[in-house]
């Protein structure tokens, strides 16, 4: 299996409702030239972001899969260029959350003080999902969530020490014995 076609799958195990996700089968886009660069300030920030949303515990967590990097790639080649402006504002608007409810910009904030201000965004992006027309933008939370799981769900960390992984070149095993209470198979 190649990595278009994992990806494709993991579209369809997220209900194919991954934001960009129209990209993993058309191709990505060149680029325009309108693309923001990202820094390695703005990457140590989104590994942040989701070693915060999937932590390190007896795994590795996103940030050793530099999910950070992952995201800057998706965001600038397969995301449509108001989903790219939405994103970069929302890494602005969650600085901004945290110096207003902390007094502290979010890479100063200890690991509680993050996940409580992630959990308020993501009971945000609920309750704006609920309500969402077709037409009405993304909410940011929503990309940033979806790209930390597919990102590190798709790396060889994620695939390797995550999950259970058998290599099966060439053929699909469906009878490796599974007991209950084990990981999920990459």
């Amino acid at each position: 299996m190649n990595r278009r076609e994992a990806v494709q799958s993991l579209t369809l195990l997220f209900g194919g409702s991954v934001i960009g996700g129209s990209a993993f089968l058309s191709g990505c886009k060149t680029s325009t030239g309108n693309d923001r660069v990202f820094s390695q300030e703005d990457i140590a920030y989104l590994n942040e972001i989701a070693e915060t949303i999937l932590p390190a515990t007896n795994t590795p967590g996103a940030k050793a899969a530099n999910v950070g990097q992952f995201m800057t790639v998706m965001v600038n080649d397969c995301y449509t260029e108001a989903d790219q402006k939405i994103f970069h504002a929302g890494m602005k608007k969650l600085d901004d959350e945290a110096d207003k409810t902390y007094n502290s910009g979010f890479m100063k904030l200890d690991g509680a003080k993050r996940t409580g201000l992630l959990t308020k965004l993501d009971k945000e992006q609920k309750e704006y999902a609920k309500s969402k027309k077709k037409e009405d933008p993304n909410h940011f939370f929503t990309m940033m969530r979806q790209l930390t799981m597919l990102g590190y769900f798709t790396s060889e960390i994620g695939s390797k020490q995550a999950r259970r992984y058998i290599e099966t070149p060439g053929r699909y095993d469906a009878c490796v014995p599974y007991t209950k209470g084990e990981k999920a198979w990459a």
